[in-house]
C-alpha cells in the first residue's frame, strides 16, 4: 500500500507525520512509505535520513497515495492532488476546518481526525491530543518563566530569602498535569483549579494544591474530558479562584471542552487584580481562549500583565513532538490493518473493509463513503448550511 508523507513546513508547521524510526516499522508492514522532500526539516529529520531508512523521497505534490499522513488538515489544493476514496489522517481540527471536512466528503475520501481518538485504555499509544498536550503543558512554563520578571524557586543568599513564584493552573487534564510537574521541578508553589473532583489526587501527587470548588455537580464528560458548565457555576468557580489569581505571579490556562469555544475563566477584572510583571499563559487561545484578554499569537500587556496567547505551543519542540505524533500515527495504521491469523500475503490486511463498529475506528472517522461520519461536526456544518446524507445523531463513542 503506497502511503505519503506530506510536506507542511511551507504553512508554518515544522512538525512531521512520520520519522526514520515509524518509516522502518511501516515498510516491515507492508506499506511502501513516499516522503515529500524537505518534509522533516522543521523538525531537524534530513531528507537523507529519510532515505536511509527506506522511504521514497519525491517532489510536494507530485504523488497519488492511497494513505496520506499530515500533522494538521491538508489545504484545499493538496486534497484535489489525491485520487478519490483516499484515506487522510491528520489532527484536522474539523470545528474550525468545515470547509477542508466538507471538501474531503465530496471527493470520497476517507478522513480520520487524530483528536477525536477516544480515551480509552487500548487506545492509549494513539491518542495524539494527549501526546500533544504535554509538550504544550511543559513549554507554557518555561515561557512563562522566561517572561516572569523574578525566580520560580525559593533561594537563600546572603542578600536575604527570594520567595517562591506562586503558579495557578486552571485545568488539570494533560496538558496542565505537565505545567504542574514542570512548574514544580522549577521550584513554585503551585495552586490548581479544576471543574473535575477525581483529578484532586493527581495534583496532589505532583506537589499541587487543589483548589476546592462547591461540587454541586461533577465536570466530567466522556471520555475524561471536561463537560460544558452551567454559567452559574462558572460564574462561582471565577469568584474562587480570583481570589488565588490576584496573588498569582503566573497564570497557565488549559481548559478546554471539545467542539466548543473555550469557557472564559479569566476576566478583565481578574487581571487587573494581578501585579505588574505577573504573566498568563492562555493555552486554549486557538478556540477563543480562557483569559478574557487573550488574543491568538500576540503578547497582549495589560496594567503590566503579560498575556501569551502563543498558538501551537507543541510545534515549538518540533523533534519531540514529531516522535510522538508519528507513533500515535504508526499505531492507528496497524489497528486499521491488522494481521491476523491465515494472512499467507502482505496486501491481504490491506484487502479487508474496516471494522465500522470498532470504538477506535468509529470514534475518530471523520468522513467515509460520500458523508461526514462524525455527528458533531455534521450538526456544526449542518447550522451553517443544511446537507443532505449526513449523520445527525451521535453514537455513544462519537459524542464530544
Amino acid at each position: 500500500m503506497d502511503l505519503l508523507v506530506l510536506n507542511q513546513s511551507g504553512a508554518g508547521e515544522p512538525r512531521v507525520a512520520a520519522t526514520p524510526e515509524t518509516i522502518k516499522r511501516l515498510i516491515k508492514e507492508g506499506f511502501t512509505p513516499h516522503v515529500e522532500r524537505g518534509a522533516g526539516i522543521g523538525a531537524n529529520i534530513t531528507d537523507d535520513a529519510f532515505r536511509e531508512a527506506g522511504a521514497n523521497l519525491i517532489a510536494p505534490g507530485s504523488k497519488r497515495a492511497e494513505v496520506i499522513l499530515s500533522v494538521v488538515a491538508p489545504s484545499a489544493s493538496q486534497i484535489q492532488q489525491q485520487q478519490t476514496g483516499a484515506t487522510w489522517i491528520a489532527l484536522m481540527a474539523p470545528h474550525r476546518n468545515t470547509a477542508t471536512v466538507k471538501l474531503l466528503r465530496d471527493q470520497n475520501m476517507s478522513a480520520f481526525a487524530m483528536e477525536l481518538v477516544p480515551r480509552i485504555s487500548r487506545a492509549q499509544n494513539m491518542d495524539a491530543l494527549s501526546s500533544q498536550a504535554s509538550i504544550a503543558g511543559y513549554r507554557a512554563v518555561l515561557l512563562a518563566a522566561q517572561q516572569l520578571d523574578k525566580y520560580f524557586p525559593l533561594l537563600m543568599t546572603a542578600a536575604g530569602t527570594v520567595q517562591p513564584a506562586r503558579v495557578v493552573i486552571m485545568g488539570a487534564g494533560v496538558a496542565g498535569l505537565q505545567a504542574i510537574a514542570t512548574a514544580k521541578r522549577l521550584g513554585a508553589v503551585v495552586e490548581v483549579s479544576d471543574i473535575r473532583p477525581e483529578v484532586e489526587e493527581q495534583v496532589k501527587s505532583l506537589g499541587g494544591r487543589f483548589i476546592e470548588l462547591p461540587m454541586q455537580e461533577s465536570g466530567s464528560g466522556q471520555g475524561g474530558y471536561a463537560k460544558q458548565m452551567t454559567p452559574e457555576f462558572l460564574a462561582k468557580q471565577r469568584e474562587i479562584v480570583a481570589r488565588h489569581v490576584a496573588s498569582a505571579d503566573v497564570v497557565i490556562t488549559t481548559a478546554l471542552v471539545p467542539g466548543r469555544p473555550a469557557p472564559k475563566l479569566v476576566s478583565r477584572d481578574m487581571v487587573e487584580s494581578m501585579r505588574p510583571g505577573a504573566v498568563i499563559v492562555d493555552l486554549a487561545v486557538e478556540q477563543g481562549g480562557n483569559c478574557e484578554l487573550s488574543k491568538a499569537d500576540e503578547t497582549v500587556i495589560h496594567n503590566g500583565v503579560r498575556i501569551l496567547g502563543e498558538g501551537n505551543l507543541p510545534a515549538q519542540l518540533p523533534a519531540d513532538a514529531s516522535m510522538l505524533y508519528a507513533r500515535n500515527l504508526l499505531n492507528l495504521l496497524l489497528h486499521l490493518y491488522p494481521k491476523e491469523k491465515g494472512d499467507t500475503e502482505l496486501n491481504a490486511r490491506f484487502a479487508r473493509p474496516w471494522d465500522l463498529e470498532d470504538e477506535i475506528i468509529s470514534g475518530c472517522l471523520l468522513t467515509h463513503g460520500g458523508s461526514i461520519r462524525h455527528a458533531p461536526t455534521a450538526e456544526v456544518i449542518n447550522s451553517i448550511v443544511r446537507l443532505p446524507n449526513e449523520v445527525t445523531e451521535p453514537t455513544k463513542e462519537q459524542q464530544p
